[in-house]
């Protein structure tokens, strides 16, 4: 029965992680492969907990950090008084040398949290944002899935900013920076 309860949750978790908006909808069919040296599931708290070296793709899209947990709804009884797979992600958060990448689309930070409902991804603390050359860094960078959009906050940390080759930078509290190297 444990080993029964073990596959079951590996395959809902599988299933809610094609919910992950950070991929397109045509990719969420694609089979996700997750990789980590560890991973432990948590009835209790409906969550799974992946960790070391979690590497997470699907299509052209891949997560990767230290450690990544998903909080998923709980199952419901169907007619039967059964529990059905019909589980949904809430969240994820994943934390430590956090990279998300699509493409030619490089985010990293320290931790960040997907909400399931708002579709929304953050990257916090230390966030930066790369497209090819260019790169865009705050405290935290909000992206806004069905909107296509983003934010990058500063914060009260003082940051040190360098624009092009010049290598000179300036000390600025709380400010957005961004990076464009032009050709």
């Amino acid at each position: 029965m444990r080993m029964f309860t073990h596959l079951f949750r590996s395959s809902c978790l599988a299933a809610v992680l094609c919910c992950l908006a950070v991929m397109p909808a045509v990719a969420a069919d694609a089979p996700i492969q997750i990789e980590a040296d560890k991973m432990s599931s948590t009835e209790k708290t409906n969550t799974v907990l992946f960790s070391g070296n979690v590497d997470a793709r699907q299509a052209d899209v891949r997560i990767r950090a230290n450690e990544m947990t998903v909080f998923y709804t709980p199952a419901k009884p169907n007619k039967k008084g059964q529990k059905t797979a019909s589980q949904q992600v809430e969240k994820i958060i994943c934390t430590g040398n956090v990279e998300v990448s699509k493409k030619e689309w490089l985010g990293t930070s320290k931790k960040m949290i997907y909400l399931a409902k708002e579709r929304q991804v953050i990257l916090m603390d230390n966030a930066k944002a790369y497209q090819g050359q260019n790169m865009v860094s705050g405290e935290k960078i909000v992206y806004y899935m069905d909107e296509g959009r983003s934010e990058v906050v500063g914060g009260a940390k003082r940051t040190k900013t360098t624009v092009g080759d010049s290598g000179k930078g300036a000390s600025k509290p709380g400010r957005v920076n961004m990076t464009i190297i032009q050709k």
